[in-house]
């Protein structure tokens, strides 16, 4: 397994199907997908011996106070072999986040506990996700 830091373009192509997988990203067209991996400051991508990518997430930040972590997935054939973690590990120790104070990132209950196992928790105080619909 390798680690990237960019994606060519058959690699896009494969994340988009792993997006199409889940419930949360499911309707990202493939256009949205390559604007999102190259709009985000800092991507991480697991890569198999045959350059196909098997696990993905992607950080937004001001490289000193927040970094925000979107789109952890791992292909569900790579799943039981603690990919997931391993982009977690990758996104704290990365070099140019060293400086950031907070990681956040959101997700749904069932998955408290997996986060929790890294040092992340939900205890933000009374804090709320507020969204506006750009339409």
């Amino acid at each position: 397994m390798n680690i990237v830091d960019h994606l060519t373009e058959k690699q896009i192509n494969q994340l988009h199907g792993l997006y199409g997988n889940e419930w949360w990203c499911e309707s990202r067209t493939l256009e949205e997908t390559g604007r999102c991996v190259n709009g985000s400051q800092i991507i991480i991508g697991l890569i198999d011996r045959s350059g196909n990518l098997i696990g993905f997430t992607r950080v937004l930040t001001d490289f000193t106070i927040k970094a925000l972590i979107f789109d952890v997935i791992v292909h569900p054939s790579h799943r039981k072999d603690k990919l997931g973690s391993k982009l977690i590990d990758l996104v704290k120790l990365h070099s140019k986040l060293r400086h950031v104070k907070h990681f956040e990132l959101y997700c749904l209950p069932e998955l408290f506990e997996f986060y929790k196992k890294h040092g992340f928790d939900k205890n933000v105080g009374d804090i709320k996700l507020m969204r506006f619909q750009n339409t």
